[in-house]
C-alpha cells in the first residue's frame, strides 16, 4: 500500500497536469505491451502499434531498449519520467538527456537488482548511450503516440473539467476522493492499496502533481526516490467498446435515429465532439449537429474548456437512456466521465 500524508499547505498545492505528460506516457504504454491486462480498452491501438512499429524498423528498439527500460515491475529508473516532461516532449528528452550521472547510476543498479537487466544498461551514466536512447524514445514517440494526442489530449481535459466540477462541489478533498477506484481519501492521507509495495510518503508542503494517464491501467504509479517533486499517476476512465445495439435499444433508435442514438450513448462517460463523432461513425460536422439537437431537447449539457466541448447526460438524457435497457429498470445516474 502506498500512503501519501498531506498537510493544510500540500492540499493548497495539490493540482492538476494541464496537459499529457509524454514522457509518463511512454512509460504506461509500454507497459501494455507486456501484459493482457486491460487489453480491450486498448486494443485499436495495440493492433496498429505493432504494424506502425515493425513498419518504421522499430521492433528491435522495442524489445531490446525501451521494454527493458520500462518493466511492469515496482521499479523503473526515475530519471526516465522527469519533472521537465510536463513542459512537452522536448524539454522532457532534454532533461533526461542532461539527467546527473550519479542519479543515473544508482537508478539503472537498482533496476538491475530488480530484474535482469541487459549490460548496456549500466553504460547510460555515459551521455552518448543516453542519447541514442533519447533517440529511440523520441522514435516511438513519434510512431505510436503522436498519432494519438488529439485524442489522448482531449481525454486529459475532459478529466481537468471533471475535477473542475468536484472541486466546485465537494473541494479539494472531494477531488482526491473521486480520483479512480484504485484510490482512496481518508484525511489526511491518500491511500492505494494496490500499490505494490509498503510505501510512506510526507509531502511536508510540496503539494502533489495529479497526472491523469490514457495508458495507466487500473494502478497508479508514483517516482521512486521520495525527495524528487511528488506526483501520481492515475488512470483516466475506459468505457468498454461499443457493441452491436441489442434488441431493448431498438425503440431509442426508431425514436432518435441510429447516429443520434450512438451520440448520446457516447455522452454516458462524457465525450467531446470528436470523440462522440469517432464512436458513432460520422463526421465531426456531422456529430456536432446532433449535439446540438440533443442539448436543445435537454438530453445532454455541453460545456467549453478552451477549444474542447465536453458532452454529458442531463438527468432526462440518462433516464431516457436506462428506459431503453430493460434489464436495467428505472433511471440511474451514470458514472462519472
Amino acid at each position: 500500500m502506498l500512503r501519501i500524508h498531506f498537510t493544510a499547505g500540500d492540499l493548497a498545492r495539490t493540482r492538476v497536469a494541464t496537459a499529457p505528460h509524454p514522457l509518463w506516457e511512454i512509460a504506461a504504454s509500454l507497459h501494455r505491451f507486456q501484459t493482457r491486462e486491460g487489453r480491450w480498452a486498448y486494443a485499436h491501438w495495440y493492433r496498429t502499434a505493432r504494424v506502425r512499429l515493425r513498419e518504421a524498423g522499430l521492433d528491435r528498439v522495442l524489445r531490446g531498449m525501451l521494454l527493458p527500460l520500462f518493466p511492469r515491475t515496482s521499479y523503473f529508473p526515475d530519471f526516465l519520467t522527469p519533472t521537465e516532461g510536463a513542459e512537452g516532449l522536448d524539454a522532457g528528452l532534454h532533461a533526461v538527456l542532461a539527467a546527473p550521472r550519479r542519479q543515473v547510476t544508482l537508478e539503472t543498479t537498482r533496476l538491475a537488482r530488480t530484474i535482469p537487466s541487459p549490460r548496456w544498461v549500466s553504460r547510460l551514466n555515459e551521455r552518448d548511450m543516453r542519447g541514442r536512447l533519447v533517440q529511440a524514445l523520441r522514435d516511438y514517440h513519434r510512431t505510436v503516440i503522436a498519432p494519438h494526442e488529439d485524442h489522448i489530449g482531449e481525454r486529459l481535459q475532459a478529466e481537468r473539467i471533471r475535477h473542475a466540477r468536484s472541486l466546485l462541489d465537494l473541494g479539494v478533498e472531494g477531488m482526491l476522493g473521486d480520483l479512480a477506484p484504485t484510490i482512496r481519501w481518508r484525511h489526511p492521507v491518500l491511500e492505494i492499496p494496490t500499490y505494490p509495495e509498503r510505501r510512506d510518503i510526507h509531502l511536508d508542503g510540496r503539494g502533489l502533481l495529479l497526472i491523469p494517464s490514457y495508458f495507466c491501467w487500473q494502478d497508479p504509479i508514483t517516482l521512486a526516490d521520495p525527495r524528487l517533486r511528488p506526483v501520481i499517476l492515475y488512470p483516466l476512465h475506459h468505457a468498454p467498446a461499443a457493441s452491436a445495439p441489442a434488441a431493448g435499444r431498438q425503440p431509442l433508435h426508431a425514436l432518435l435515429g441510429r447516429t443520434r442514438a450512438a451520440v448520446l450513448q457516447a455522452t454516458v462517460t462524457g465525450a467531446s465532439t470528436t470523440e462522440a463523432a469517432r464512436r458513432a461513425g460520422v463526421s465531426t460536422a456531422t456529430a456536432t449537429h446532433h449535439t446540438a439537437a440533443l442539448r436543445e431537447a435537454g438530453l445532454i449539457n455541453s460545456d467549453r474548456h478552451a477549444n474542447i466541448v465536453l458532452h454529458t447526460l442531463t438527468p432526462l438524457g440518462a433516464a431516457l437512456l436506462a428506459g431503453a435497457r430493460p434489464d436495467r429498470p428505472g433511471p440511474r445516474q451514470p458514472p462519472a466521465p
